[in-house]
C-alpha cells in the first residue's frame, strides 16, 4: 500500500477499538472446556489436532449470515452514509465495493472460514454442564476437554483470532450495527477520501461486520458462555496453515474441516504450544462414566501415547442418563 492508502486505513482503526483481538483472553485466561466425542477425543489426542468447523455447518443457523446480510443492506441503506460521501456517484462507488467485498468473500474465504468453539469452564467444576453435554458431549456420551492457556504466549500476528462470543437479540445485534455508522461517518466526514480510495472506507466497514458476524450469536445461546478461535483464510498472507485444510464425512455428509496441528509455528502458534501442556483435565461425560468406561479411556491414553494425561482425567457425577 502507498503512504496515503496506510494513512486513510489508519484512519479507519477506531471502528475497530471494540472487536475481537485475543486480548481480553490472554488478559483473562479462563478455563475453557470444549465438549466432543469419544470418537474426537481419540483424534484429537493421536493426530495432537484441533478440528475448526465452518459456521455454515453448525447448529445455530444465523451464524455468520447475520451479521454479513444485515450488516450490508443496513449500509447500503444508510441515509448517513450517502451524505457523508457528498454525492450519489461516490456513494454508489461505495457500494459497488461493499458489494465486492461481500461477493469476494463469499467465493473466496467463506469455505475456509473456520472456528473452534470452546465454553468457559469454572476451575473447581469436575462435573461439567448439562446443557453442553447434551448438546455437544455427545449427550452425555462423550468427554469434556478442559485448557488451560495460564502460560500461553500471545501470537499478534496470526490468523487465528479467539474472544468471547457476544450475545443478543435480533434487536440488540441490529443495533449494534446502527450504532457502528455514526462513528463511520465521522471518519469519513474527518478525511479526505478521493474517488480513487473510496474502496477503503468500504474494505473497512466490510472487516468490521464480518469480525461482528464471527462473534456474535442469539442470546438463547448466552448459558454457553463461548469463547471461539477463529481462522480466516484472507489473513493466512503467507500460507501457513493451508496444508490443513481438510474435510470430514459424517452423517451429514461431507463437511469442510481445518484440522490445525498443535505444534510450534513461527508466528502462529506459540512454541511452548502442546496439547500434553494445554489440556488440564479431561472430564469423561456423565452417560458413560462407570468404571469400566473410567479406566478404559486411561488405557487409550497410555496405547496412544498419552500417559502423561492418565492422572488429569476424571467422571462427571451429573446423574444423568440419555432415553
Amino acid at each position: 500500500m502507498t503512504d496515503e492508502v496506510d494513512d486513510l486505513w489508519g484512519k479507519f482503526q477506531p471502528l475497530y477499538a471494540d472487536a475481537p483481538s485475543g486480548t481480553n483472553f490472554f488478559t483473562e485466561r479462563p478455563l475453557v472446556a470444549h465438549y466432543t466425542s469419544l470418537y474426537n477425543l481419540e483424534k484429537i489426542l493421536t493426530h495432537n489436532q484441533l478440528w475448526f468447523s465452518n459456521p455454515l455447518f453448525m447448529n445455530d443457523m444465523e451464524e455468520v449470515r447475520f451479521g454479513l446480510i444485515n450488516g450490508t443492506k443496513i449500509c447500503r441503506e444508510s441515509k448517513p452514509i450517502r451524505d457523508a460521501f457528498g454525492t450519489e456517484e461516490r456513494f454508489s462507488k461505495f457500494v459497488y465495493y461493499l458489494d465486492h467485498y461481500l461477493s469476494e468473500f463469499d467465493s473466496k474465504h467463506l469455505l475456509d472460514t473456520y472456528i473452534f468453539c470452546l465454553s468457559e469452564h469454572d476451575r473447581d467444576n469436575n462435573d461439567g454442564l448439562l446443557s453442553m453435554w447434551r448438546g455437544y458431549g455427545a449427550n452425555g456420551n462423550g468427554v469434556a476437554l478442559i485448557f488451560d492457556p495460564a502460560n500461553m504466549t500471545e501470537m499478534r500476528q496470526t490468523p487465528l483470532v479467539i474472544s468471547k462470543v457476544v450475545y443478543g437479540s435480533v434487536a440488540d445485534r441490529l443495533k449494534w450495527i446502527e450504532e457502528a455508522i455514526p462513528r463511520f461517518c465521522d471518519i469519513v466526514n474527518r478525511s479526505n477520501i478521493s474517488d480513487d480510495n473510496i474502496f477503503i472506507p468500504a474494505y473497512a466497514i466490510f472487516s468490521r461486520i464480518k469480525l461482528f458476524s464471527v462473534f456474535t450469536k442469539h442470546t438463547g445461546f448466552k448459558e454457553e458462555r463461548e469463547w471461539r478461535i477463529a481462522y480466516f483464510s484472507e489473513m493466512d498472507s503467507s500460507k501457513s496453515l493451508t496444508s490443513m485444510l481438510s474435510y470430514h464425512i459424517s452423517s451429514r455428509g461431507v463437511e469442510p474441516k481445518l484440522k490445525l496441528t498443535i505444534e510450534p509455528i513461527d508466528g502462529i502458534i506459540a512454541p511452548e504450544a502442546t496439547l500434553e501442556k494445554l489440556i488440564h483435565k479431561i472430564i469423561l461425560g456423565p452417560t458413560t462414566s462407570s468404571e469400566l468406561a473410567y479406566r478404559s479411556i486411561k488405557r487409550m491414553l497410555e496405547l496412544i501415547g498419552k500417559d502423561c494425561l492418565k492422572e488429569r482425567v476424571v467422571a462427571s457425577t451429573i446423574p444423568f442418563r440419555a432415553i
